[in-house]
């Protein structure tokens, strides 16, 4: 089965439109300062309104207080809600919106608070002690394997570009894939080319 592609790191219109055009069934945007891939409320609502209400979009979060987050998903008309931080499951849990919980794997010991989480789905991204997200390194993906046993859908990230998601998705066999930094040509701007090379690997997997 074709897993989900999720696009990650929206900042513009253009971009948003062409993985859209392109197959994309989820785009992600990124409400947190120290991101270099940081989107306002303002411009996401203003992309957001431009799209198809198929796409589903997702905000995401680190360590944002919950009024904030509440206020972001109506004046964002947002589907979804990723937690890229150290949130509590029972933080996690007072929202009504689809939840992702997104876990920083290092090893398979990383897995053992994923199984806390009561989420629409578990995102699995690298663990680096520098960012949370969008650093291009990969991780081992048969832990992803195991993160399956926890039944929860399994979002894959970490590293993916065009070369490597087509393996990526034979070995993890995940419901769905997030790539930031993979189709960039710098953070926030997406590269049309790779875009297209992403997908397409996605698709004929």
């Amino acid at each position: 089965m074709t897993p989900k592609i999720k696009i990650c790191g929206i900042t513009n219109l253009d971009d948003a439109r062409l993985a859209v055009a392109l197959g994309a069934d989820m785009l992600g945007f990124i409400f947190y300062a120290k991101s270099r891939r940081c989107v306002s409320r303002d411009a996401a609502a203003a992309i957001i309104r431009a799209l198809p209400a198929t796409v589903e979009r997702v905000g995401v979060f680190v360590n944002e207080t919950a009024p904030v987050i509440r206020e972001t998903l109506t004046a964002c008309n947002l589907t979804a809600l990723q937690f890229h931080g150290e949130e509590t499951p029972g933080f996690c849990r007072q929202f009504t919106a689809r939840r992702i919980k997104a876990i920083r794997v290092r090893d398979a010991k990383s897995l053992r608070a994923a199984a806390e989480y009561d989420v629409d789905a578990l995102l699995l991204d690298t663990y680096t002690d520098s960012e949370r997200g969008g650093t291009g390194k990969t991780f081992d993906w048969s832990l992803a394997i195991q993160a399956k046993s926890l039944g929860r859908p399994i979002i894959l990230s970490g590293g993916l570009t065009p070369d490597n998601v087509r393996e990526a998705i034979r070995v993890a066999q995940p419901d769905a894939v997030d790539v930031a930094s993979g189709v960039e040509r710098e953070p926030g701007h997406k590269d049309a080319d790779k875009l297209r090379r992403f997908i397409e690997a996605c698709k004929t997997n």
